[in-house]
C-alpha cells in the first residue's frame, strides 16, 4: 500500500482546513472523498476547483460515503454531537478512523466507540488531541520526563482562550458542543492528564460568566469558566476558557514541579516581529487555532497515516480520550449544579445522579 485512501467528514472550517493539510502535507494520503449535509457547503465544495483537480467526489449523505469505492479511512471533522455514530459506522465498514475530539457529548456513547474499536485490533481508530503532535508541547514533555528538568510535576495551569466570535458561529454551535469545558477545555484536560503522568481525579469544581454572549443561558452554558481539578495524590489542574479574548488565540499551559516550571505560550505570539513607535512595542497575537496549531494537525495526520501504512499503534490511545471526557463533563456538572463534583480512587464519579 503506497497510500491511504481517505475522505474528511465535515466541511466546516476544520474540514477544509483538514482537506488542504492531506493534500498538499501528507505525501502518503490521498483524499478521494468529502462529505457533508450541509447544503452550502455541498453547493461550495461540489464547484470548487481545487477538489475537481484531484477528483474528489462530493457526497451529501454520511453511508453513501462510506460505500465510496477503494476507501480505506475517514477523517471526522462534524459537529460534537455526531462524532460517535459515525465513528461507529465507519468502524463497522472496517474502516480506519480519526476522529476529532470529544469522541461524543455523551460518556457512554463515547466507550461504545472504544468498546467497538477493540473488538477490531487491525483498525487503527485514534481520537484528535492535536496538541500532542506541536513540537512545543512535546518539547515540555521531554523536559519533564526525559530530562527531569522539573523534578516531579503536580501542578498545571493551562487555557484555551479564543477570540471574541463576532459572526455568531459560537452561539449556533454551542447547542452542540456538550459545553464550554467539554468542547473549549478539552485539550487542556488532555494535556494535564498527559503532563501529571495519567493521575486518577478525585474533585472537580467550577464557575463560569456571561459577558458577551447572554443568549447562551438558555443553553445552560457560559462564555467565560474556570475549572479545579484535585487528582489523587496531591495534584491540581486548573483551567480557564474564554470565547470572547480581544486580543487573539490565547493558549498556553504553565507546568510546575518540585524544581522548576516549563512554560508554554504564556506570552502567544504571531511571529517574531515587534512593532515600537510612540505607543511603545508592541507585537500582534494569532487570531485563532489554526494558526497556532496548524503543524500539529500536519503532523498528526501524517502519523496517523503511517500507523495505517505500516499496521502500527497510533501515537495516541483512544482510551485516553474516555478520561479527559469524564473531568469534562464533571466540570460542566459542577458549573451548572454549583457542587463539587467527587471521585474515587478508581476515577469512578460518586455523585453522579444524571446520565452523565
Amino acid at each position: 500500500m503506497s497510500s491511504v485512501h481517505i475522505a474528511v467528514v465535515g466541511l466546516g472550517r476544520m474540514g477544509k482546513r483538514h482537506v488542504h493539510t492531506l493534500l498538499y502535507r501528507v505525501p502518503r494520503a490521498k483524499v478521494v472523498a468529502v462529505c457533508s449535509t450541509d447544503a452550502s457547503e455541498i453547493e461550495w465544495a461540489t464547484s470548487n476547483q481545487e477538489y475537481n483537480e484531484f477528483g474528489i467526489t462530493v457526497y451529501d449523505n454520511y453511508d453513501n460515503m462510506l460505500a465510496h469505492p477503494g476507501l480505506q479511512a475517514v477523517w471526522i471533522s462534524s459537529s460534537t454531537d455526531v462524532h460517535a455514530s459515525q465513528s461507529l459506522a465507519a468502524i463497522d465498514k472496517d474502516l480506519h478512523v480519526l476522529c476529532e475530539k470529544p469522541l461524543s457529548t455523551d460518556l457512554a456513547e463515547a466507550q461504545s466507540v472504544v468498546d467497538a474499536a477493540r473488538a477490531k485490533p487491525s483498525l487503527k481508530v485514534m481520537a484528535g488531541f492535536s496538541r500532542r503532535f506541536d513540537a512545543s508541547y512535546r518539547d515540555a514533555s521531554q523536559k519533564i520526563f526525559d530530562q527531569k528538568a522539573i523534578g516531579s510535576p503536580f501542578l498545571v495551569r493551562s487555557n484555551t482562550c479564543d477570540l471574541k466570535d463576532e459572526t455568531g458561529f459560537f452561539v449556533r454551535y454551542a447547542s452542540r458542543n456538550g459545553g464550554i469545558f467539554v468542547d473549549c477545555a478539552i485539550h487542556d484536560i488532555d494535556l494535564s492528564l498527559w503532563f501529571l503522568d495519567n493521575p486518577t481525579p478525585k474533585a472537580c469544581w467550577a464557575a463560569g460568566t456571561l459577558q458577551h454572549h447572554p443568549e447562551l443561558k438558555d443553553l445552560a452554558d457560559v462564555d467565560n469558566a474556570v475549572g479545579v481539578v484535585e487528582f489523587w495524590g496531591g495534584k491540581i489542574a486548573y483551567f480557564y476558557c474564554s470565547r470572547t479574548q480581544a486580543h487573539g488565540h490565547d493558549v498556553c499551559t504553565e507546568i510546575t514541579g518540585t524544581e522548576g516550571k516549563v512554560m508554554v505560550n504564556v506570552i502567544p505570539r504571531q511571529n517574531n516581529i515587534v512593532l515600537a513607535d510612540k505607543l511603545g512595542m508592541r507585537h500582534e497575537v494569532q487570531p485563532e487555532y489554526w494558526e497556532r496549531f496548524e503543524n500539529a494537525f500536519a503532523v498528526e495526520a501524517n502519523e496517523f497515516v503511517t500507523a495505517v501504512l505500516k499496521d502500527t499503534e497510533v501515537p495516541l490511545p483512544l482510551e485516553r480520550g474516555i478520561m479527559v471526557m469524564k473531568i469534562g463533563q464533571a466540570l460542566q456538572r459542577a458549573l451548572l449544579s454549583g457542587e463539587v463534583v467527587r471521585f474515587n480512587e478508581i476515577g469512578e464519579r460518586l455523585n453522579c445522579n444524571d446520565s452523565h
